[in-house]
């Protein structure tokens, strides 16, 4: 197995994207708060990026459709950024994420 090269709460984060479980989007999710600095929500979106897993994947729908305001957007990021259109716009369409979060990449 190869060693994360990232330390600290990056390395953490990073470990939970790369394993990609619904219990490790729970935990990178969790960090999102109304609290959270712009550093940490550049750790999350990148540890976010890393999660490839079916597991994962659902997870982060339901966030999606569930989650906060601010884990919604970072879900709708996620799928998104994967192309991922139709459930962006269906989540869109049932007003839990505005145009903004909606259309943003």
């Amino acid at each position: 197995m190869k060693k994360n090269k990232y330390s600290g709460i990056l390395g953490v984060l990073t470990e939970r994207g790369k394993n990609g479980t619904a219990e490790d989007v729970d935990i990178i999710m969790s960090q999102l708060t109304s609290e959270t600095n712009l550093v940490m929500t550049r750790f999350i979106d990148f540890a976010l990026s890393l999660v490839e897993k079916q597991e994962g994947i659902e997870r982060l729908k339901y966030y999606l459709f569930k989650g906060t305001l601010i884990q919604r957007n970072y879900s709708s990021l996620f799928f998104n950024r994967r192309l991922d259109y139709e459930i962006v716009m269906e989540v869109y369409k049932q007003g839990a994420i505005d145009e903004i979060q909606a259309f943003a990449r």
